[in-house]
């Protein structure tokens, strides 16, 4: 499908079993973190299984625009990025697509660093928020104004006056994000001030996971941030990047939970490779998920598979009240699967779907509806009840890529399944429906 003309829908047709072996896409969220780090790191660093996706085309057009030399390797899963801690390019228009693990860590980055800069990306990335990270960079004494509505995208950088006298103080509550952005940036504040780099959380810090890609990250290009709980972080002031020469991305753990949920769902086994017990990433957490659910889940270093039930044949998932605050981006698989479990599910703590995309928890109650459930939402979670009579259904995707994704499990209902708009798959996992495919059978 990947090289296919951009389709307006995809049909699918009931199927009753899934079985086979993925071998991942690398991982969205370590690819962009490892390709500015790259790019802030002395030396020449070669980065391998590296994500060919939109957003990360987003982040690599942009380390271009930056005179940061990029140079592909035999395939689209490899580059080799040429650092420095100080970019090329003074001045630069940027445009950041819907990526937000690039216009964040891009933003505090450019901010510390000192030049002109102009970010800026589709629609929905103007209402996704980034005021809380611009106030701590203001805390700084970083130049960051809006050039739309107050606390959103568009941004526009100038020539800020460093300064790190105290704390700076970071909301944790909305975005990990915010926080992972001020420690991948951290680096050119001491080297600009001498000074350590101190950063207070605010609230409730969510999807910790995330930070914890971030620091294992920071620690391989030379840089150990110190942690108190998950409230203060340190990095020192004689901190600086440093190449390790080599990096591999892992396998994509969200993207794996779809094809671990076929295997749940399906009978099984269905095995993903690039991920397992050695991962850095939280989402492998949601085998745990599926384990309670009634799969059986194997592990090995770099590898997960599961065994299930036939919910195609009348078999149930059993039923979840789970809070999902650590794994955000798989809880919204567990919200489809909670349609062939044996009775009401709800999935708790998950306000940040509120920012992502689109508004995850809105799009998600508008199309399990049409299959025939019963939904409810709150400002943080979501009650499914399965459909007593599942209905044949046309699914909004709402340019949210894990929408069209996840939503493919609704082909085991037993009705057809119509897909709008499968195409904005593209950014994460543009061959996801050709793979999906080939796993499962009526």
């Amino acid at each position: 499908m990947s090289d296919a003309p951009h389709l307006s829908h995809l049909d699918l047709s009931p199927v009753r079993t899934a079985q086979g072996t993925v071998a991942l896409p690398g991982s969205k969220s370590i690819s962009n973190r490892v390709l500015l780090l790259a790019a802030l790191a002395e030396g020449t660093t070669r980065v391998t299984g590296l994500l060919d996706s939109d957003d990360t085309r987003v982040m690599l057009a942009a380390l271009r625009a930056l005179g940061v030399p990029v140079a592909p390797g035999g395939d689209r899963s490899e580059v080799s990025v040429t650092g420095a801690a100080r970019f090329p390019g003074l001045h630069a228009t940027l445009f950041m697509g819907n990526a937000g693990t690039a216009i964040r860590p891009l933003t505090a980055a450019l901010a510390m660093m000192g030049g002109h800069y102009l970010l800026s990306g589709v629609p929905r990335m103007h209402e996704r928020p980034i005021g809380d990270l611009v106030d701590a960079l203001r805390m700084l004494g970083a130049r960051v104004a809006y050039q739309g509505k107050e606390g959103y995208p568009p941004l526009s950088i100038g020539v800020g006056d460093l300064t790190l006298k105290g704390p700076v103080r970071v909301n944790g509550s909305v975005s990990s994000q915010f926080l992972t952005a001020l420690l991948l940036a951290a680096p050119l504040a001491t080297a600009a001030t001498g000074r350590d780099f101190v950063i207070e959380v605010q609230g409730e810090l969510i999807s910790k996971p995330y930070v914890e890609i971030t620091l294992n990250l920071m620690a391989r290009f030379g840089v150990t941030a110190q942690r108190d709980g998950w409230t203060r972080f340190t990095v020192p002031a004689r901190a600086r990047y440093t190449s390790p020469g080599q990096i591999l991305v892992e396998g994509d753990a969200s993207s794996a939970s779809y094809f671990l949920a076929l295997g749940a769902i399906g009978g099984g086994p269905v095995r993903v490779t690039g991920v397992g017990e050695g991962s850095i990433q939280g989402d492998v957490a949601f085998a745990d998920t599926l384990a309670a659910m009634g799969a059986t889940v194997r592990t090995g270093p770099d590898w997960i598979e599961t065994t299930g039930l036939r919910v195609a044949a009348g078999e149930r998932l059993r039923a979840f009240d789970t809070d999902f605050n650590l794994i955000p981006d798989a809880a919204m698989t567990a919200a489809v699967l909670a349609l062939y479990a044996d009775g009401p599910c709800t999935l708790r703590n998950i306000a940040s779907w509120r920012v992502k995309e689109t508004d995850r928890i809105h799009a998600m109650e508008t199309e399990l509806r049409k299959l025939g459930a019963t939904v409810t939402a709150t400002h943080d979670s979501l009650t499914v009840t399965p459909p007593a009579r599942w209905t044949p259904a046309e699914i909004g995707t709402w340019d949210d890529h894990r929408m069209a994704m996840c939503f493919s499990l609704a082909a085991f209902g037993g009705q057809p399944v119509r897909i709008l708009d499968p195409n904005c798959v593209s950014k994460t996992f543009p061959t996801y429906f050709d793979v999906y495919a080939g796993l499962v059978a009526a």
